[in-house]
């Protein structure tokens, strides 16, 4: 999962993205209005973490552009008001949920994943195949009915794979959308996740490698 965290805190921006990296979210930050128009323009993300007052463009309008754009993007909106007429005001703009701040950091992470979830193309609240089974939302994995041990980073590759139903990931979309802005284009990470990921699944391998397209389940 590819997350935006669009907020002109420093200190509160990378505390979130902390947060997020620990469930095993790619994690981008920016600390301004037009850096968040800049990024989404370039980066598929699932949700932005928008603050409503952003310096230079400001998240309202941030927002605004963002509706209007054909992305899949959710967006999460951020304020220090808790009003109702703040909160419509920003559904009108097309945010998608809205939390007013402080917030508790479990509830963020159970609203970007809520979010998450709404992808255009819609998937069962369990992702399965075989014996494998994955519950996003409770972040369990298990295969034949045994619990297993993943690293976030594992998880989020098993889910992603699981979600693509079949279809053929390659490496370059995995690094893409599990990992974020900080890892190097050119790391062999995907591949050493893969090889770590596979013992864990047990027998028979459920991972596939087709040569010169990437992995698929």
């Amino acid at each position: 999962m590819r997350i935006l965290v669009a907020e002109d805190h420093a200190e509160l921006a990378r505390s979130v993205a902390r947060v997020l990296r620990r469930e095993g979210m790619a994690v981008d930050v920016v600390l301004d209005g037009a850096d968040a128009l800049e990024r989404t323009s370039v980066v598929d993300y699932d949700v932005v973490v928008l603050d409503r007052d952003l310096p230079g463009v400001p998240g309202d309008e941030v927002c605004r552009r963002l509706a209007e754009q054909p992305l899949h993007a959710r967006v999460l909106l951020l304020t220090a008001s808790a009003t109702i007429s703040h909160r419509v005001a920003g559904f009108s703009l097309g945010a998608d949920d809205y939390l007013p701040k402080p917030f508790a950091y479990a509830e963020l992470v159970a609203r970007i994943r809520a979010l998450a979830r709404r992808s255009p193309a819609a998937l069962p609240p369990v992702l399965e195949s075989g014996d494998l089974r994955l519950d996003p939302a409770r972040r369990v994995a298990s295969r034949a009915g045994e619990r297993l041990a993943l690293t976030p980073k594992e998880f989020s590759v098993l889910e992603y794979l699981l979600a693509a139903q079949g279809r053929v990931v390659s490496a370059e979309e995995l690094l893409e959308r599990v990992w974020d802005e900080a890892t190097d284009p050119f790391t062999t990470t995907v591949k050493a996740t893969i090889n770590r990921l596979r013992p864990k699944l047990g027998t028979p391998p459920v991972i596939e490698t087709v040569p010169r397209g990437g992995y698929r389940i």
